[in-house]
């Protein structure tokens, strides 16, 4: 299990890290900083933590950081850290969409490795220069699809990779919230303001903010590509400048002699539905189902026998899995275990680089290319609705 090592292996030194963005008040900074210390890699040491002088420094406070490391602005930290000899290695950056580009240019340009919340950046031109700054910088770019992080999800994935659904026809993914059903923005409601907000959020709305974890989850357990396109958005709720539903159909590149055909919904004014995360897969041999809701089971049913329940760590599930799970099976691992595994996986591969040795191929997690895969989903999303739900290759 991945909270075990083996007697012969040396502890690592805990990476230092540092942090932009989630101060006081900020939902998915602590969900962050729980899931750095889950296994016990990182070690906070810095932090630029929000764009308020005051909220920064009254949040380095609360979290124990010497006053001496703690910044106004990300670029006095990128610049400083970067000198100090224990600078921070790595940054976790939690910020609004529209900071994400500038910020990670500060530290990717210094060396310094970044782990990014999703979606990679506001726009598709700030993507696409991220994308650059990344192969041009020694430093690694993780981005926290973090549902890619559950046992389960691998399992699901290690299954379609040794072929138990044979060719794949069909991937059906889903994530329904219900939070932003009434026009709660213009309350003062903050987390819902800069979400509905084309100059910090992007050109999408419900597409960029959960659609393209929808995406990316498809996409990460079938092991398919996506080519075009055909979406419909809406802005249901009256004066609101970014789409809060979306229905997608796509199309997906050959594989295995098939071309399969997949639907997205994402909505955040369907109410009943909370984080309901859901994918669905269908191959010419069987299917496979698993809900967010319920993370340690993953439904699994070959053709033409009885629908059978895999459990995280039971009969039948895999090394896929067992590698990222703590504790031994009927004892649930939920949210922020999937998500310290991704801040797990990435610790992996910075030990990997700071030691000059080879990452093990079973690391896993999710990169610039899957961020920019991202944006050129919610792009085409909004030019295909443009157009009426118009065909848009991707």
């Amino acid at each position: 299990m991945a909270i075990e090592g083996s007697a012969s292996q040396a502890r690592e030194r805990r990476i230092r890290l540092g942090m932009v963005g989630g101060g006081s008040g900020a939902f998915i900074g602590g969900v962050h900083r729980i899931a750095a210390r889950l296994d016990d890699q990182y070690e906070l040491v810095a932090g630029a933590l929000s764009s308020s002088p005051e909220r920064a420094e009254q949040s380095a406070r609360e979290l124990g950081l010497d006053p001496s490391r703690s910044y106004g602005s990300f670029k006095e930290m990128a610049i400083r850290e970067a000198k100090l000899k224990n600078g921070i290695e790595a940054v976790a950056i939690v910020t609004p969409n529209h900071v994400h580009y500038e910020a990670a240019r500060e530290f990717l340009k210094r060396g310094i490795h970044v782990i990014c919340d999703k979606p990679l950046t506001s726009t598709l031109a700030d993507a696409r220069k991220l994308k650059k700054l990344t192969e041009e910088s020694d430093a690694l770019f993780v981005l926290t699809h973090n549902y890619t992080g559950y046992p389960m999800v691998r399992q699901a994935r290690e299954m379609i990779q040794n072929g138990e659904l044979g060719a794949i026809r069909l991937v059906q993914m889903e994530y329904p919230q219900d939070w932003l059903t009434e026009d709660i923005e213009s309350s003062g409601q903050k987390q819902a303001a800069w979400r509905t907000d084309p100059t910090k959020s992007g050109a999408g709305g419900s597409t960029g903010d959960i659609g393209t974890h929808a995406y990316n989850l498809g996409c990460f357990v079938s092991g398919l590509e996506l080519e075009e396109l055909a979406a419909d958005l809406d802005s249901f709720v009256p004066g609101r400048r970014l789409d809060d539903n979306a229905h997608v159909m796509m199309r997906f590149k050959e594989k295995d002699g098939v071309r399969a055909k997949g639907t997205l919904w994402c909505s955040q004014v369907a109410p009943g539905h909370e984080n309901g995360l859901k994918v669905r897969v269908y191959g010419t041999k069987g299917g496979l189902e698993w809900v967010q809701a319920d993370p340690n089971y993953l439904w699994y049913t070959p053709f033409g026998e009885p629908k059978r329940l895999i459990t995280r760590g039971g009969a039948g599930s895999g090394p896929a899995a067992a590698r990222v799970s703590r504790v031994p099976s009927g004892h649930p691992e939920g949210y922020l275990e999937g998500f310290a595994n991704i801040y797990s996986e990435a610790a992996r591969a910075i030990h990997a680089k700071r030691n000059g040795s080879k990452v093990d191929p079973a690391v896993t997690y999710p990169t610039v290319d899957d961020g920019l895969k991202g944006m050129l989903f919610v792009d085409a999303c909004v030019q295909s609705s443009k157009r009426n739900g118009a065909w848009v290759k991707v």
